[in-house]
């Protein structure tokens, strides 16, 4: 089977729709009898080969400067790449132009066309505009979302949700077909040996004797990275240090936060999994602050090199989590984190890792997803042949 990727979710610095799609051509490579094309927005247009796959990128204005992504609009140079590649399945990773272009393209070659919803865009960028529209306006503005979501996400043959509540809550709004699949994680990497914390400690300067927190991910009003900084000048300063790996518009309030406290270490990206695994495993605790979050990948690997999260409870990623949440923030507020992070770093960290570890790399290593998927695909694409 051919699978095309089709996304402009898609930054070379990091992501999880980067991770997803790389993950599922590094499978693809170990099946023979498959064969994978990626379609994303690029800085030129070019074509990548490698074995059973190739990555076609189509020049692309930036749309951020920090995190790279960018607006995919040559929808002809798609058209023209599905034509001649002529895959056996479409799989588009966002709901805008680049949805409505694979639905278009599908329809005219035959070929059936699902969609994943990896963002749950009207919650995530619209509701926090309720101060510009009011009340009443924003009720109005979510349910034109709502229409939307169920009109783009009916036109495929199946919506893939990282969410079984998620994909409830898509079914609700009239979206059919919807099927959950977990993201994964590469458990030979993500895993709590080697014991290196202290030397990837030193090689950052970071103090051995402080309780290290650690984020991961994109500085973005969705991402919920204000709430986190406001907790963290709460927190005692000679206990605590905050490592950031990620960018974003937020740049401007970390690098204040930087200077006013002394206590914060900043990455700008960390593109190699390895080397990420050595930032889980050198901290104590990953805070991840969002509250919109479809699946918490970050969560999921954090935890399968022994590290715990804290966060705030009630998004979709609480089902990844495995330990007792009890210790969580119950609601999205500076003091509510604060006090949970505080909770939680009094624990048994080192034994809250191990279980949290043993749990996610036996039920979320990646080949076991993908072959989940597989089944999906098949699926789909058996039943389009039958209509």
């Amino acid at each position: 089977m051919k699978i095309c990727d089709l996304t402009q979710f898609y930054s070379p610095l990091s992501g999880g729709v980067k991770r997803y799609v790389h993950e599922k051509i590094r499978f693809i490579q170990s099946t023979p009898n498959d064969e994978h094309v990626l379609i994303i927005p690029g800085a030129k247009t070019e074509r990548i080969e490698a074995e059973r796959s190739r990555i076609y990128t189509i020049a692309s204005p930036l749309l951020s400067r920090t995190s790279r992504y960018r607006a995919l609009l040559n929808l002809r140079a798609i058209e023209e790449i599905l034509e001649r590649e002529q895959p056996d399945l479409i799989e588009s990773g966002d709901p805008y132009q680049v949805a409505w272009k694979a639905i278009a393209s599908g329809h005219a070659l035959r070929i059936p066309v699902v969609g994943f919803y990896h963002s749950h865009f009207p919650e995530a960028y619209l509701r926090s505009s309720e101060r510009f529209f009011g009340r009443t306006g924003m009720e109005f503005v979510m349910d034109l979302a709502r229409r939307y979501v169920g009109k783009v996400y009916n036109q495929f043959e199946a919506t893939l949700v990282p969410s079984a509540r998620l994909g409830q809550l898509l079914g609700d709004w009239g979206v059919a077909n919807v099927r959950a699949v977990d993201l994964g994680v590469d458990a030979e990497i993500f895993q709590p040996q080697p014991n290196d914390a202290a030397e990837t400690r030193d090689s950052l300067g970071i103090p051995l004797g402080r309780c290290l927190l650690l984020y991961v991910g994109r500085l973005a009003q969705e991402k919920n990275t204000q709430t986190l900084f406001a907790a963290f000048e709460l927190l005692d300063p000679e206990r605590y240090h905050l490592l950031v790996v990620g960018d974003g518009l937020q740049r401007a309030e970390l690098q204040s936060l930087r200077a006013r406290t002394g206590r914060v270490t900043w990455q700008q990206y960390c593109a190699d999994s390895a080397e990420l695994a050595r930032l889980y495993r050198a901290a104590d605790l990953l805070v991840h602050p969002g509250v919109q979050e479809t699946f918490g990948l970050t969560s999921l690997e954090s935890q399968a090199c022994g590290t715990p999260v804290v966060g705030i409870r009630g998004s979709y990623m609480d089902r990844i989590i495995f330990g007792d949440q009890g210790f969580w923030a119950g609601e999205n507020s500076a003091a509510a984190l604060a006090g949970a992070v505080e909770d939680l770093s009094r624990q048994d960290l080192v034994a809250i890792g191990q279980v949290a570890s043993e749990h996610a790399r036996e039920h979320y290593a990646w080949p076991r997803v993908f072959e989940r998927l597989f089944c999906i695909y098949r699926e789909v694409q058996a039943n389009y042949r039958a209509s």
